[in-house]
């Protein structure tokens, strides 16, 4: 391979069926490949998307400081019930705060306690992820090849679990595929003339939202690519295509007044915070509870890039091959910088390299083209069984939990992961004979069943892990306008989301002893550790508070069972 060029695309996908017919519309027009994106995409971001439950501990700190804005009328500061949340910039909260407002004017009731508002800007994130792909991927392929490589970032794992959490990064990760995709448009066509002006909109806008949503992840994406290949040339004359005095100008216009703001209102604590905490923490070792050693990334990408990622590994040998082809380096760059980086700091989650991904995407599309990711490779064929064997991982774990948690397996959930394994062993198959395409084709199926098993018919019916649902339950059965309510021992942020933000978080039995003392409308939460304790107090002081209920679950978060009593003060005659 010499070359390397937009003029390329995916050839027949083997047998004609479906599969080719699919690839014979996309091929036909970019409506006919984003509308079948389109229904790709839903089909596996939808499935529980509003029957999951807030999941502790960061997607509902996310959304509780949104509510907060919404309460106080303060789109500056960030604030978790009295704590400062000055982690990340404030642009989710700003986009999230706009479509609770919305949904309020539009007279949804409980909008502000409804976590799947707070995750309509990651669904949206997540589809503009596929379709900046699909974009992206043009600069590489032709529109098949377009296709391809975008479906394969919708169906993997990491994307559909993104798209239903109310957090940064399915944004983070549509604003660095317009980024990357608008520097990939300037590398290749080697600094020759401007770029159009709507590519270095979408490229500058992309690069301010980006910093505004997680401040210098996206430019650390470009630049750490943009810094490989000026190395690689000799020469960042490219990047003169990208019109940098103008795009550098807009995005201080847009995104300094908050910076300032933030930096003026919290005295500087913001930037102490942000950096010398959260980012600099990650760095050193102050956030030992997502530690990981290096390679983690490595072995979690056959999982969160699920289908794609066996297709992936099997495409390595080809990259670094043709590495010195314009097009494969400019992949490469976008990939391996950035991912040494994530690999070396010690604080590691599967969906920090997510943005990293639709590169991955359009490398195993190139190969394919030229016919280099197939059975002949060594070890692809033995190496395939990883298709089967997440969804099937997956099933049988998922049966388990269910009869471990509840005494009760999940039975439509568990009989269409059965049937996602069944499609993904046929994908296998056809991986097996050489039909290559065919074989992603079959994935996509495969990957939706997945979705629909585990989010849609799996999850809703766990009721172990959904203790924060319950207990929120329990105070809206209480006949008053405005309950009081405090927990004790069980703290987790879906809580304080769904209760209220004057939820009281009591560090003693003694403080929740007296809070249910105080009488009148009031209900409090004590975990079973604390629970001897609680009546010791309650005895010492002569009341007698009345047991309500008694629940038990599961917390994910802190990976333990949990007894949960709930209390009301003693009734007065």
């Amino acid at each position: 391979m010499t070359s390397f060029s937009s003029s390329y695309d995916i050839g027949d996908p083997g047998k004609s069926g479906f599969a080719a017919r699919i690839l014979t519309w996309a091929g036909k027009g970019h409506a006919a490949a984003c509308a079948m994106l389109l229904v790709l995409s839903l089909a596996c971001f939808l499935p529980g998307f509003v029957s999951l439950q807030p999941m502790d501990r960061d997607e509902p700190r996310f959304a509780q400081a949104t509510k907060q804005m919404l309460e106080t009328g303060d789109l500056i500061d960030i604030r978790f019930q009295d704590e400062a949340r000055h982690k990340k910039p404030v642009g989710i909260y700003w986009i999230q705060a706009s479509v609770v407002a919305a949904a309020e004017f539009l007279g949804v009731s409980d909008a502000r306690t409804t976590v799947s508002i707070y995750r309509i800007p990651s669904l949206f994130g997540a589809l503009g992820t596929v379709f900046l792909t699909y974009w992206a991927a043009l600069a590489f392929l032709g529109r098949r090849g377009a296709f391809l490589s975008a479906a394969l970032m919708a169906a993997s794992i990491i994307l559909i679990v993104e798209s239903k959490l109310a957090k940064t990064d399915a944004m983070l990760t549509l604003c660095s595929t317009a980024v990357l995709g608008g520097l990939a448009r300037a590398y290749l066509g080697q600094g020759a003339a401007k770029l159009p002006v709507r590519t270095c909109l979408l490229f500058w806008g992309a690069m301010a939202a980006g910093i505004l949503i997680k401040g210098p992840m996206v430019v650390m994406f470009a630049g750490l690519a943009a810094l490989a290949l000026s190395i690689k040339d000799r020469s960042a004359f490219w990047l003169t295509s990208l019109r940098l005095k103008p795009g550098l100008l807009a995005v201080a216009i847009i995104v300094l007044p908050w910076f300032v703001a933030i930096a003026l209102k919290s005295h500087g604590e913001f930037f102490q915070a942000s950096v010398g905490q959260d980012m600099l923490g990650k760095v050193g070792t102050a956030q030992k509870v997502h530690w990981a050693p290096p390679g983690f990334y490595l072995v979690a990408f056959f999982a969160t890039f699920w289908p794609g990622a066996v297709l992936a590994a099997i495409a390595v040998p080809f990259a670094w091959k043709n590495r010195r082809i314009r097009e494969i380096a400019f992949c490469l760059a976008w990939i391996i910088p950035s991912w040494i980086v994530f690999e070396a700091v010690p604080t590691k989650l599967p969906h920090y390299v997510m943005p990293l991904y639709p590169a991955i995407a359009i490398l195993i599309v190139a190969g394919i083209g030229e016919g280099f990711v197939g059975p002949n490779r060594p070890l692809a064929k033995l190496a395939s069984w990883l298709i089967p064997a997440i969804p099937l991982a997956l099933g049988f774990g998922l049966a388990a939990a269910g009869w471990v948690l509840d005494r009760s397996i999940p039975y439509a959930g568990f009989v269409c992961l059965l049937l996602a394994s069944a499609v993904a062993v046929w994908a296998r198959n056809v991986f097996a004979r050489g039909e290559v395409v065919r074989c992603v084709m079959i994935s996509l199926a495969a990957s939706v069943l997945v979705s629909i098993g585990v989010f849609g018919l799996t999850q809703p019916v766990l009721s172990s892990l959904k203790l924060s649902p319950r207990l929120a339950e329990a105070v809206k059965g209480m006949k008053c306008a405005d309950p009081a309510v405090a927990t004790l021992g069980y703290r987790e942020p879906s809580l304080v989301f769904l209760v209220g933000t004057k939820l009281d978080m009591m560090d003693s039995a003694l403080q929740t002893v007296e809070f249910l003392k105080a009488g009148g409308c009031r209900m409090a939460f004590v975990e079973n550790r604390y629970e001897a304790e609680f009546h010791t107090e309650a005895e010492r002081l002569g009341i007698k508070p009345v047991l309500v209920s008694h629940l038990a679950g599961f917390n994910i978060n802190g990976g333990r069972r949990l007894d949960i009593s709930v209390y009301v003060p003693p009734r007065t005659e």
